[in-house]
């Protein structure tokens, strides 16, 4: 499938993720940049990241965006050449996959550890 349009069924999971949460997660979840990738890239790999990465949250977590010296905004990367390998080139597998990383991520940005974000169904 293109990457042009593993982008928009991606886009779209994420919309409908979002229109899904609790409120005041939502409004958190809308405030955070959401990029579609087909992987990750050469300076993450060169940082140790597995090339066959799904999704990754970078920045600060919500609320602690003062209470640190990064630079960096808080944004989400969902790796959409990744996650259809992973779901075996099945577009079903694909959009419950899309879904459950952008959670895991959003769970990151809204200060979860792994721990918490595996309590919430979300890993």
């Amino acid at each position: 499938m293109k990457a042009s349009r593993l982008t928009q069924i991606a886009s779209d999971v994420v919309a409908a993720a979002q229109r899904r949460l609790p409120a005041d997660v939502r409004d958190a979840a809308k405030a955070v940049p959401v990029h579609f990738e087909q992987a990750p890239g050469a300076a993450l790999l060169a940082e140790g990241m597995e090339p066959d990465l799904l999704g990754l949250f970078c920045g600060n977590p919500v609320g602690t965006e003062l209470s640190s010296n990064a630079m960096d905004p808080p944004r989400i990367y969902l790796y959409t050449g990744n996650l259809w390998d992973y779901a075996e080139e099945d577009v079903e597998t694909y959009r419950e996959e899309v879904r459950l990383t952008y959670l895991h991520e959003l769970g990151h940005y809204l200060g979860w550890d792994e721990d918490q974000v595996a309590e919430r169904g979300l890993e």
